[in-house]
């Protein structure tokens, strides 16, 4: 059993994922002000003030974030892709 738990933790985190982590945590958060600002208008209720249809707009920018949060991990991969196929086809 010993053998198999690495004695030191494994850093499986590529470039990129804590953006899209950020990004999700952000689109979460604006899906939610989302939901809250459309309800008043299904209730017949006064409508929310503009601050809760700004926050609204964290949906948009966490998408953007988590975007680029692919983007650079796609880079990282094409990269190490590139460094690895480079070595590989240098004469010995």
């Amino acid at each position: 059993m010993r053998s198999e738990t690495p004695a030191v933790p494994v850093n499986d985190s590529a470039p990129g994922d804590g953006l899209v982590k950020a990004g999700v945590v952000l689109f979460a958060i604006g899906a939610v002000a989302t939901l809250v600002t459309v309800a008043p208008l299904f209730l017949g209720s006064d409508p929310f003030p503009t601050v809760a249809y700004t926050v609204s707009m964290l949906m948009g920018v966490g998408f953007a974030v988590a975007a680029a949060g692919v983007l650079r991990s796609i880079a990282a991969q094409r990269r190490q892709a590139r460094e690895s196929s480079a070595s590989a086809a240098q004469p010995r």
